[in-house]
């Protein structure tokens, strides 16, 4: 799995190093529990301000307000990318994209009382997640999106 950084102009970078791979090694097994090949996968992920990521929520969502994390992703689901990677051969296949506000997620790591590191990892394994066909529109969808939310957190050593 490939996760490119995109510097922002400023909010900072954003993750350290050791949030990064923790970020390329949740990606990856995200994929891998989906049946995907994830040596063939790419993400691109923004950390940007508030205003920027308020901006992408209202012009994307309809929603005029801040938010923590947003997904764009480029297929429906795990299906749609397996047949994207057949037809790319060894090529790969860019997920989509993830875009945080570091700033919500440090009011938010406050809010849970746990370090701001661990909120930047669950909001990326989350919008992952997303990327990968996941919802939580309905309760049943929740629920299921929440079991994998914490199944990939407690394989990467970070949980409640």
């Amino acid at each position: 799995m490939r996760v490119y950084f995109t510097e922002d102009d400023g909010a900072g970078a954003g993750v350290s190093q050791g949030i990064s791979a923790a970020m390329q090694e949740a990606a990856e097994r995200c994929s891998v529990l989906e049946g995907l090949d994830a040596s063939r996968c790419e993400v691109s992920v923004s950390v940007v301000p508030p205003e920027e990521i308020r901006e992408l929520n209202r012009d994307y969502r309809g929603i005029d307000r801040v938010t923590d994390v947003l997904s764009f992703p480029q297929y429906e689901s795990p299906g749609a990318i397996l047949e994207a990677q057949r037809r790319t051969g060894d090529e790969p296949v860019a997920l989509g994209d993830v875009v945080i506000c570091r700033e919500r997620a440090e009011e938010q790591a406050e809010e849970f009382g746990h370090p701001v590191e661990r909120e930047l990892l669950y909001l990326f394994v989350h919008s992952v997640l997303h990327l990968l066909g996941y919802d939580h529109m309905e309760p049943e969808e929740k629920s299921v999106m929440r079991v994998r939310e914490e199944e990939i957190m407690k394989y990467l050593g970070v949980e409640r």
